[in-house]
C-alpha cells in the first residue's frame, strides 16, 4: 500500500527529520543539510514554501525512511 505524503513546506520536512533523529549540519543558501546521529544518513532539504511530490519522495530515499513512518512522525 502506498502512502501519499501531504503538501508540505521545506521546514516542516525539516522539523520532521529533526524528530526522527536527524540534526541540521549546514545550511548553504535555501538548503539544509542534516545528518542521522546513529546511522549516518544525509539528506539535503531545500527550504522552499512549498516542495513538489518527487522532491519530498528523494528526500525521504536520502533519509532512509518510508512514507508510513515519516507520517506517524507528523
Amino acid at each position: 500500500m502506498r502512502f501519499a505524503l501531504p503538501e508540505m513546506s521545506g521546514r516542516q520536512v525539516v522539523k520532521v527529520l529533526e524528530r526522527a533523529g536527524f540534526s541540521i549540519i549546514s545550511i548553504k543558501g535555501s538548503h539544509a543539510k542534516l545528518r542521522h546521529d546513529r546511522m549516518g544518513q544525509t539528506a539535503i532539504v531545500p527550504l522552499h514554501k512549498s516542495l513538489k511530490r518527487g522532491t519530498r519522495a528523494s528526500i525521504l530515499r536520502q533519509a532512509g525512511m518510508d512514507a508510513q513512518s515519516f507520517v506517524k512522525l507528523l
